[in-house]
């Protein structure tokens, strides 16, 4: 009999994954620290119509995906199916532009979309973003995509592509919707159904369209780019101006819209050749009159998420190990244990992971679940180790094995650091 599961598109983070979500938090935390963002909590559930009028309600998230309910006080509230409509609520209810200057911050946490389960993409899936709030310079769209770059470069991740596109303002747009009817419209009958009801409500989103049959249509569409006007057409060359002089590499992608209506001028994706028709896993762009539009201020901002469940998807397909623990201590012996406790403890003070075996079987059994540990090298200790102030060390990956003082643990801890490096 199969008892409770969880439920459809859900999925529990079991121990043996969670290293990998560490990996990506910790290295996460250490670039926004150096890139001086801030980061912010906001609540899991928001007033559905924040969603309505930020991200639009002829957006397939709006449309089809939400997770909306009505609570006991007879209020409609939803799930938030991504993060920048919650931080632009949250600068605007807590006046954040009167802190001056430019507000940086971070956040992370689950979202929720009603979507088809698949590899990489849940019903509940986790996003790590960034957003900057008050600046309407090039350099701002810049430096986002300059994070983003150097995080997925930290966590070793390298085979990618930024795809990079402007969608203007709303003038542009306006004009750009208008000749994009004109040219789909003798085609209406020949588009995926999709793409026929979003034909009049949201054509641009039909060329972000899977279909086949649809993308050989669009393929001969007018571009986006031919209908930028003077200032949209110098801040996408700043923005591409800039990504040059800085070494980061990029394709302009007319195509590329982004499924919410808040954008304007810069959008972009990261995209891996790994994770198949889920090959996106950052994406972003600027949205300057998404705080007017909720009722703040008029504020530019550009900002970015990432999918956190498709970057452990890449770091387990390229073979990248999360962090392991340094240490796997095993003991035998009555003394040899209670001492190993007091040794284990010593290391951990200097900075070092130790795991210590609890179990009192044999070494044999013992160094069998060191080598499952992850650890990098196991100490061991048995009542000869105790009485010289010995320990054993065996290097897990070589099998090499050598007697150190423990003292030398404890007080040579850069080199052994080194070591440790060495014999990952």
């Amino acid at each position: 009999m199969v008892g409770i599961q969880a439920a459809r598109g859900t999925r529990d983070i079991l121990p043996e994954e969670v290293g990998y979500w560490q990996q990506i938090e910790s290295n996460a935390r250490d670039i926004f620290r150096r890139f001086a963002y801030r980061e912010i909590r906001t609540p899991v559930f928001e007033q559905t119509n924040l969603f309505e009028r930020g991200i639009g309600e002829a957006t397939d998230v709006v449309g089809k995906e939400m997770y909306t309910f009505i609570d006991r006080g007879d209020r409609s509230l939803t799930l938030r199916p991504e993060g920048t409509a919650g931080v632009a609520r949250a600068y605007i209810e807590h006046h954040l532009s009167a802190m001056g200057g430019i507000q940086r911050l971070w956040y992370s946490g689950a979202m929720f979309r009603y979507e088809r389960p698949q590899a990489g993409r849940q019903r509940q899936f986790h996003q790590v973003g960034v957003e900057v709030l008050g600046s309407a310079d090039p350099r701002a769209d810049v430096e986002v995509i300059t994070m983003a770059v150097s995080l997925l470069n930290t966590l070793g991740i390298y085979d990618l592509t930024l795809a990079l596109n402007s969608v203007g303002d709303g003038d542009d747009r306006n004009r750009y919707r208008t000749a994009l009817i004109d040219y789909l419209t003798p085609f209406q009958s020949h588009l995926d159904e999709d793409s026929q009801d979003r034909l009049l409500r949201n054509p641009l989103r039909i060329l972000d369209s899977k279909n086949t049959k649809t993308q050989e249509i669009i393929r001969h569409a007018p571009s986006i780019l031919d209908y930028l006007g003077a200032q949209s057409r110098h801040h996408f060359h700043q923005v591409q101006e800039s990504l040059t002089d800085l070494g980061i590499s990029y394709t302009v992608n007319p195509s590329l819209v982004r499924g919410l209506d808040y954008y304007t001028h810069t959008a972009f994706e990261i995209q891996s050749s790994h994770l198949g028709s889920q090959s996106t896993i950052c994406g972003g762009g600027r949205y300057d009159g998404l705080i007017d539009q909720l009722g703040g201020d008029s504020t530019p901002a550009v900002g970015w998420a990432m999918g956190m469940e498709r970057l452990v998807l890449l770091l387990q397909l390229q073979s990248i190990s999360p962090t392991k623990i340094d240490f796997y201590l095993a003991s035998k012996g009555q003394q040899a244990e209670r001492q190993g406790m007091v040794f284990a403890q010593a290391l951990r003070n200097v900075g070092f992971g130790v795991e210590v075996d609890l179990s009192g079987s044999a070494f044999n059994k013992q160094l069998k679940r060191a080598d499952r540990s992850g650890a990098s090298a196991c100490l061991i200790l048995g009542d000869g180790e105790i009485e010289h102030q010995s320990v054993q060390v065996k290097w897990l990956a070589t099998g090499n094995q050598e007697t150190v003082n423990q003292s030398d643990l404890l007080t040579q801890v850069d080199y052994w650091r080194q070591r440790l490096g060495e014999n990952m």
